[in-house]
């Protein structure tokens, strides 16, 4: 929105009013009232087709009746479970609405200008977000496969780099790090610079080397773990998520932190899915047949995508994507264009359940052979 269009442009912090705000896929209702149709099938946002499992959903059940009341403002037993579920100090957990949450409080407390932070070609696209929010200084390193080279990184940290964000798996490329490499790599980081490891999708990755970031909290006291039960839980419309830190780093985020960031449901349900194995156990084997199931249609089609070990796979659609996706949309089938990521002949397509899937490669044959 132009000056003309929005005179308080002028009001706003210079960093602010450069903002480009973060677009989320299309609602499927939208979409529906917009084209005139229904049974849309909604693969775009990385959600669990199988939504909450039946222990999260028990205990949003009983605390239905109290929703007059405010929740724990510090998540005293939510912060609890979790300390205990990853052996940590309960001190050591901040919450968050969601890990998007977490992730601008981060950027909050450790980012302002004439600071720098440090983040890859085609990661998360809150990353610049949550940098420019503070009106720190992006500097963005060129990506290797479309994933994360560390030592492009390194190179473009230096005294003003207050923050490195890592996804792994990174979203939207589904690429990943491996546990000796990225190690190294944090371990070469200047303590006055904290790395922030995101693992939105650790549940769906069986790669042996993979790491779990979690274990070396003690290790490196300038690491910041942040995880979401949004994915794998299935909780993704209660928005919770949390970090793990070294306590005083942790104690820097709660200062910043808003009391009643995650609603009671929300907390209630959390607690309950973070020990719901059967429940991340069936999420993770439809996620696995989803994935065959499309990139076999891939490799049919003649299609080079992106190796993923996340619940979602990315797609060169072999010339530009935006007409696909828009073709898609008057099928009823919701994707992911990443033109926005700086790959504009790619789609990301979430997995889903394996109808949804069989919807979509349809959908995108007919596209195609049109």
């Amino acid at each position: 929105m132009s000056q003309a269009e929005n005179p308080f442009l002028s009001l706003a912090a210079p960093w602010i009013a450069g903002l480009t705000p973060y677009v989320p896929g299309k609602p499927v209702s939208e979409l529906e009232r917009e084209l005139g149709i229904s049974d849309s099938v909604k693969l775009a946002s990385n959600e669990n087709p199988l939504g909450p499992g039946s222990r999260a959903r028990a205990a949003m059940d009983t605390v239905l009746a109290e929703l007059g009341r405010y929740p724990d403002g510090g998540g005293f037993e939510l912060r609890r479970v979790l300390a205990e579920y990853h052996g940590l100090s309960p001190m050591a957990v901040t919450i968050g609405n969601g890990s998007n949450d977490v992730l601008d409080l981060i950027a909050h407390v450790f980012l302002q200008p004439g600071t720098e932070s440090v983040f890859s070609e085609h990661a998360f696209a809150v990353y610049p977000i949550a940098i420019q929010s503070v009106g720190a200084t992006a500097r963005v390193a060129k990506a290797r496969d479309y994933g994360h080279d560390l030592d492009a990184m390194a190179r473009l940290v230096n005294e003003q780099t207050r923050v490195v964000w890592i996804a792994n798996p990174n979203n939207p490329t589904g690429t990943w790090l491996a546990a000796e490499s990225l190690k190294s790599f944090i371990g070469s980081l200047p303590k006055t610079c904290i790395v922030v490891v995101d693992e939105a999708y650790t549940e769906y990755v069986a790669e042996p080397d993979f790491p779990d970031a979690t274990h070396w909290i003690e290790t490196f006291p300038n690491l910041i773990v942040t995880r979401t039960f949004s994915k794998a839980h299935g909780l993704a419309s209660l928005r919770v998520g949390y970090a793990l830190s070294d306590p005083r780093l942790a104690d820097l985020l709660n200062r910043v932190r808003q009391p009643f960031n995650v609603n009671a449901l929300a907390q209630a349900a959390a607690i309950a899915a973070i020990n719901d194995r059967e429940h991340v156990r069936a999420s993770v084997e439809l996620n696995r047949a989803g994935m065959q199931q499309l990139t076999s249609a891939f490799k049919r089609l003649g299609l080079d995508y992106i190796p993923s070990v996340g619940n979602f796979v990315t797609v060169d659609c072999g010339r530009p994507a935006a007409p696909v996706n828009e073709a898609l949309l008057k099928r009823g089938v919701i994707v992911r264009p990443v033109g926005n990521y700086g790959m504009p002949n790619h789609l990301r397509i979430s997995i889903g359940l394996e109808s949804e899937n069989a919807r979509f490669i349809a959908a995108f044959e007919d596209v195609l052979a049109s």
